[in-house]
């Protein structure tokens, strides 16, 4: 999908505010959001992504019982964001 956006110098208008114009033009247009929409989108991870993410989540989770187990955390610790170290 293009968009034309035509924005001309007044009489004695600097550049800056022909520039000005023209970025309000691309903001009202909706050109700004789509472009970012589409620059900061994240790919899906592919069925190997997946599981070596869910592999790496249960092993974490293994090794904070067994940390707790040792006794080296507290049963207070469970289900809460806490920074902890192996």
């Amino acid at each position: 999908m293009a968009t034309n956006i035509h924005v001309e110098k007044s009489g004695n208008e600097n550049t800056s505010a022909v520039l000005r114009k023209f970025t309000q033009k691309m903001r009202s247009a909706g050109i700004v959001q789509k472009m970012r929409k589409i620059r900061y989108t994240s790919r899906p991870l592919s069925p190997l992504g997946r599981k070596k993410k869910a592999l790496r989540k249960i092993a974490r989770r293994a090794d904070f019982e067994q940390l707790i187990k040792e006794g080296k955390l507290s049963e207070s610790v469970r289900g809460k964001r806490v920074k902890w170290r192996k």
